[in-house]
C-alpha cells in the first residue's frame, strides 16, 4: 500500500528526510511516530501528493505520488492536523460539496453524507454554518469528509488532538472498527492512544526512519524480564526453589513480596505459578514489567 525507497527531502540547506525506505501493506492501523522535527509531517505532505521527494521513489497503492495524483486523491482520504473549510457553508453542504468533487451520484451522496456526518457524531449539527463549529466539531467534520470516498487509505495527522475525552474515545472506537477494512497510517503524539489501537509501529528521528515492526513484536523486544509477584505469607521454602531454578537470574525478597529477573519469561510463566501453589502460599499479585509504548518511543529517539 505505501512504498518508499531512499526518500529524501531538502528545503534550501535543511534536510526533513535522510534516504528513508519502508514498505507496508494490508489492512491495520500504523502507528507514525516521531517527536517535533523528525519529518512526519513532511513525509505525510508526500503521501498525499502535496509535495514531491527531492529524490527517490514514493508510491501509494501502486500510484507514483508525483505523476498520478488525480488517481491517488480516488483510492485514499486525508485528514490534516488543521482541516480547513468553506465555513459559511453548513456541515451538509460541505459534505455533499466533497461528494461532488469525487463524482458521485446524488444518492450515494445523500446516504455517505448521512452516515458519516451520524457516524462521527455531529448529524445535528448538519444545517449548522461550519463557522459555529467548534474545533472539536470541525475535526470530526474532517473525518467524515476523508470517509466520503471509501478509501482504501486513510492518512490521519493527529486526528484526536482536538478533542475532549469523550470525542477522543469515540473517534478511537471508530477507527477501530474502519481498520479492519483499510490501511489506516495515523500520525499522533498522544502514544497512549496509538498503543490502544496500533497494529504496527513506523517511527521516525532527525529524518530518519528508526524503527518498523508489529505492536507485538515491539512489546516482546522490549519487556523487562523481570515479574513481581506477592503471596499471602513468607514462605522461605519457596525462595530456596526458586534459587535452584534455571530461569531464574536474580531474586529480591521483602517478606511476602518478591521480585524475580528471569532468563525467559515463557517458560518463568508457566512454571512460577505452579511452584507457588506447591509452597503452600496462596498468590495475591503477579505482573511482569511490559513497557509502554512511551517508554520504548524514549528509549529509541534518545
Amino acid at each position: 500500500m505505501i512504498h518508499c525507497e531512499n526518500v529524501t527531502k531538502t528545503y534550501n540547506s535543511f534536510q526533513a528526510l535522510n534516504g528513508i525506505s519502508f514498505t507496508i501493506e494490508g489492512n491495520g492501523c500504523f502507528g507514525f511516530l516521531g517527536r517535533n522535527g523528525a519529518g512526519k509531517t513532511t513525509a505525510i505532505r508526500m503521501l498525499v501528493g502535496l509535495s514531491e521527494p527531492t529524490s527517490g521513489i514514493v508510491k501509494v497503492n501502486g500510484l507514483d505520488v508525483k505523476k498520478e495524483k488525480e488517481k491517488l486523491a480516488e483510492t485514499m482520504g486525508y485528514l490534516p492536523q488543521h482541516p480547513a473549510f468553506y465555513e459559511y457553508m453548513t456541515g451538509k453542504e460541505w459534505m455533499q460539496w466533497v461528494g461532488r468533487l469525487f463524482r458521485l451520484n446524488k444518492k450515494t451522496i445523500e446516504e455517505r453524507t448521512e452516515s458519516l456526518l451520524r457516524d462521527c457524531g455531529i448529524w445535528e449539527a448538519r444545517d449548522r454554518k461550519i463557522s459555529g463549529y467548534s474545533g472539536g466539531m470541525k475535526q470530526r467534520l474532517g473525518l467524515a469528509q476523508a470517509l466520503m470516498n471509501r478509501p482504501k487509505l486513510l492518512i490521519l495527522d493527529e486526528p484526536v488532538s482536538a478533542l475532549d475525552p469523550v470525542g477522543r474515545h469515540e473517534v478511537l472506537k471508530m477507527i477501530m472498527k474502519l481498520k479492519d477494512n483499510m490501511m489506516i497510517f495515523m500520525s499522533s503524539h498522544i502514544l497512549e492512544d496509538v498503543e490502544k489501537i496500533a497494529d504496527h509501529i513506523i517511527m521516525m528521528d532527525k529524518g530518519e526512519l528508526v524503527l518498523l515492526s508489529s505492536m507485538q513484536e515491539l512489546k516482546s523486544t522490549y519487556t523487562i524480564p523481570v515479574i513481581r509477584f506477592s503471596i499471602s505469607e513468607e514462605k522461605q521454602s519457596l525462595t530456596k526453589v526458586l534459587a535452584e531454578q534455571e530461569w531464574v537470574k536474580n531474586i529480591h525478597v521483602n517478606i511476602a513480596d518478591y521480585t524475580l529477573t528471569v532468563n525467559d519469561l515463557v517458560i518463568a510463566n508457566a512454571k512460577l505459578p505452579k511452584l507457588i501453589s506447591q509452597s503452600g502460599a496462596m498468590l495475591v499479585t503477579y505482573q511482569v514489567d511490559i513497557p509502554s509504548l512511551e517508554d520504548i518511543f524514549l528509549r529509541k529517539v534518545r
